[in-house]
């Protein structure tokens, strides 16, 4: 068998990538799908429009390596994490579209549930802070919303997941509802210490258990999916900033990794210990191998909601581009971002803020201010995010990191890179194959089944791109990050 099969499940788009044994990409597919706005603050999904997307691509990424089924030894998934599906076991059809990670239509249930008295309950078990980003209140909301859905789902009629869940029931042919705990872990209903969904938390959210999936490992055969007529293993599960890490050999405690995608994802391996955050971190976990050689590894994470996306408005929504290619060239004909600070606040701020009601601004304009100041000072955006979360993980984990490997759509902006190893005072790696977050999915998968050895495997196969060293004075960095918290400052709480 000479392949393995990645799906990797992303906010914008779909993609399937078949590995070797190096670790090297074969063949890729991918396919971007719609995304919805029903009202501020709102965003969603159409999970047939997701699955049709996944299924197109596995089917194209086939297609063009003219391989046969029976050459791909196992599939690994990878998903966007904390959106979340409803739909009928009878027949599969979703009951509403997902509501995805970035909606903060539950903002307020989680004040209500914080005024309650609730909020370290959740944070105790879960590890999570109570925010509308995580799957648990998006679950009440439809089981409150859709028509009939909660007693359709306290009868067992009706199925929740992840978008792994999803993917899995569907190329099950509907015969398999599970989940791993780096997803369960995002939900705001798993108790990351036992390892089970909790009946306290399940309560406060009025969510019933027969809507569950099972939590299975991350890396073992958990199903078969049919391919031309072959059944592969389904062997590796891992949300996709979890998958990121392993993919990154981030595999012993103290290394890390940032993935800039549509957000920015920065995790910390903190090994079998479950560091309790008191920098509004996240405590979650990495992954999980089976029974035998059963183990749990946590990680610290940062989330920011908005990276690579503030680049998609400059293209989408303000139309200053053409492509999100052509952004570092225009950001690069200025020499600094003029004053300017954007904060892309257009789905709150996330880690170390937490504020669900702080919005996008743009501060420091003047008569003199262009595109391409703009263009840069949406860049620096993400690495002044990024840059936060770090200083607040060195804090909780009492270590400086020495390095931070990197990876994402955004790591082949060299102007983003170089500016984020300025700001952080160490080297920022890019390794040489950048589909990390696929390959770790692979590496779950290929594991699972015998494709490659052990975590030594793994290791072996990381190689560095390139190295980014910091070069700009630490005055000048200094200068800088404090107009960039002036500006968050003014941000917050913006809506109400």
């Amino acid at each position: 068998m000479a392949f393995v099969l990645a799906l990797d499940q992303g906010t914008t788009s779909s993609r399937a990538i078949l590995f070797d044994r190096a670790g090297s990409v074969h063949a890729a597919a991918q396919r971007e799908f719609a995304q919805l706005f029903p009202q501020s603050g709102w965003v969603e999904h159409d999970p047939m429009e997701i699955w049709a997307s996944q299924s197109g691509v596995m089917a194209e990424v086939l297609a063009k390596a003219a391989i046969a089924p029976t050459d791909v030894a196992a599939i690994g998934i990878t998903n966007q994490r904390e959106t979340t599906v409803l739909w009928e076991r009878a027949t599969g059809r979703p009951v509403a579209n997902a509501i995805v990670w970035q909606d903060r239509r539950t903002a307020p249930l989680c004040d209500a549930l914080r005024a309650a008295g609730h909020e370290t309950t959740f944070t105790r078990k879960t590890g999570l802070v109570l925010d509308a980003y995580f799957s648990g209140t998006k679950l009440k909301w439809l089981l409150d919303h859709v028509a009939d859905a909660r007693p359709r789902a306290e009868r067992g009629e009706l199925a929740f997941g992840t978008v792994d869940s999803w993917l899995i029931w569907n190329l099950s042919g509907g015969t398999t509802h599970v989940t791993d705990p780096s997803n369960a872990s995002r939900t705001l209903l798993f108790d990351i210490h036992r390892g089970e969904w909790d009946d306290e938390l399940l309560a406060l959210l009025d969510v019933p258990r027969a809507v569950l999936p099972a939590v299975v490992a991350s890396s073992g055969v958990c199903a078969h999916a049919t391919l031309g007529g072959a059944a592969v293993p389904i062997a590796g599960i891992a949300g996709d900033q979890q998958a990121a890490l392993f993919g990154q050999a981030c595999l012993e405690p103290g290394l890390a990794k940032n993935t800039y995608g549509t957000g920015c994802f920065l995790l910390l391996n903190t090994g079998r210990t479950a560091v309790t955050s008191k920098n509004h971190l996240l405590t979650t976990v990495a992954w999980e191998f089976p029974k035998g050689r059963k183990s749990v590894v946590y990680a610290l994470e940062g989330s920011v909601f908005i990276a690579g996306a503030v680049v998609q408005w400059l293209r989408d929504g303000l139309k200053i581009i053409r492509s999100a290619a052509e952004v570092e060239a225009l950001a690069t004909s200025v020499p600094d971002n003029g004053g300017i600070y954007l904060v892309p606040a257009f789905a709150g701020l996330g880690a170390p803020h937490w504020d669900a009601y702080a919005r996008g601004a743009i501060f420091g304009l003047t008569r003199g201010a262009t595109s391409a100041h703009l263009a840069r000072a949406a860049l620096e955006a993400i690495a002044f995010q990024s840059a936060e979360v770090l200083r607040a993980m060195e804090a909780d984990a009492g270590l400086k990191l020495t390095e931070l490997r990197v990876d994402g759509g955004a790591t082949t902006n060299n102007l983003l890179m170089q500016f984020q190893a300025d700001l952080l005072g160490v080297p920022v790696v890019r390794p040489k194959v950048a589909e990390t977050t696929a390959l770790g999915a692979a590496y779950l998968a290929g594991l699972a089944v015998g494709y490659w050895r052990d975590s030594r495997d793994v290791a072996a196969n990381w190689q560095v791109g390139r190295r980014f060293e910091p070069a700009m004075p630490r005055d000048q960095v200094a200068a800088l990050t404090a107009g960039w918290d002036k500006a968050v400052l003014r941000s917050k709480a913006w809506a109400s």
